[in-house]
């Protein structure tokens, strides 16, 4: 196997349809080194290209030994396990005093637990529940409380520091995702932009996941880890991530490279 010079990730995707010619050239050089090809159409990445892709995302690991997503797109760990550069772990970005406090404050809650267990409800859950209009009463199914409690830690961090509290005021995941678009400041980053460069991911983010149909499942992002997972606090989940679970716990299991995570909502800037 040739050895493959170790070149920087450029810090975006790199997939079919690619307009940079020279850096299409160099992965398939590298790709070639690895004993991949060939390639008919040198520097464009065309549909047999992305299929060569799949092939070494289905037969190699990442610097951290995981498995890479078989995608048919080059992002920053497909890249690392392409030139030998090991995805680094980006400093924490700067936060606002709110999103850190918020961070804080929702710390400050694992360990809760819905009571009884499975109700939606309990003195705490309550409390998130109440901080953004829903009722306690009525079908247990109707008053999830992942995104109320991400809003009932931005209130409380808000009322601490004095400030006026920028969340939107909801408990449905998907509508905070596109009300924060009319937040002036309010910053939204897809899963596959933060992937591409970690450097985006703050303390205190918002992070939001899609699962079809109107269901959704969100937390606050506390940092994230060299091999793209996240470290988070979030509620009404349990140690396997459910979106539908019965307590506040901080988790390592949200991955940016997972297709169901929607993104990041970021107001340091507002």
């Amino acid at each position: 196997m040739a050895t493959t010079t170790p070149l920087p990730f450029p810090k975006r995707l790199i997939k079919k349809g690619e307009a940079d010619a020279t850096l299409v050239k160099a992965v398939q050089a590298a790709l070639k080194g690895h004993g991949y090809g060939p390639f008919t159409a040198v520097g464009v990445f065309d549909a047999q290209m992305a299929a060569v892709v799949k092939l070494f995302q289905a037969q190699n690991v990442d610097s951290q030994g995981n498995a890479l997503v078989v995608d048919g797109e080059i992002g920053r760990f497909t890249w690392g396990a392409l030139f030998g550069v090991a995805a680094a772990t980006a400093a924490p970005a700067p936060s606002s005093p709110l999103m850190l406090q918020a961070l804080g404050v929702a710390a400050s809650q694992i360990g809760q637990m819905e009571v009884p267990l499975g109700s939606n409800r309990g003195p705490m859950v309550d409390l998130y529940l109440k901080a953004t209009g829903v009722p306690l009463t009525g079908n247990p199914d109707a008053r999830a409380w992942c995104m109320a409690f991400v809003y009932w830690a931005f209130d409380q961090g808000a009322a601490h520091l004095g400030t006026p509290n920028v969340a939107p005021r909801t408990a449905g995941c998907l509508d905070h995702w596109g009300r924060a678009r009319f937040v002036p400041g309010a910053v939204r980053i897809t899963s596959a932009e933060a992937l591409a460069d970690l450097s985006l991911v703050k303390p205190g983010q918002v992070f939001i996941c899609d699962f079809g149909h109107g269901l959704g499942h969100a937390g606050i992002v506390e940092r994230v880890l060299p091999d793209g997972r996240l470290v988070t606090v979030e509620g009404n989940t349990n140690n396997d991530g459910s979106r539908s679970g019965v307590g506040v716990f901080r988790l390592e299991r949200r991955k940016l490279s997972d297709k169901l995570l929607k993104g990041l909502v970021d107001y340091s800037a507002c």
